[in-house]
């Protein structure tokens, strides 16, 4: 799970972030639930919606704990 994701979205709901951003409601909870990775382009798109780096949401391991690949194989 992409706890940063979640952090910065705070009490904006995923289909309203997903908008601002210009992509599905499904695509941004896939990217916080781990089973999905961003283009390098969404990436940037998300670190400008949020005023912070690709870096610190996407590669900072306290808040970015992944899924294991058999979990999301499980879905």
């Amino acid at each position: 799970m992409r706890k940063k994701l979640i952090i910065f979205r705070g009490e904006k709901t995923v289909t309203a972030v997903a908008k601002d951003i210009g992509i599905t409601r499904q695509m941004l909870s896939a990217l916080e639930s781990g089973s999905r990775t961003p283009s390098l382009e969404l990436a940037r798109k998300i670190a400008n919606y949020y005023e912070s780096t690709i870096e610190e949401i996407f590669f900072d391991s306290e808040c970015n704990e992944m899924l294991p690949s058999s979990v999301i194989r499980e879905k």
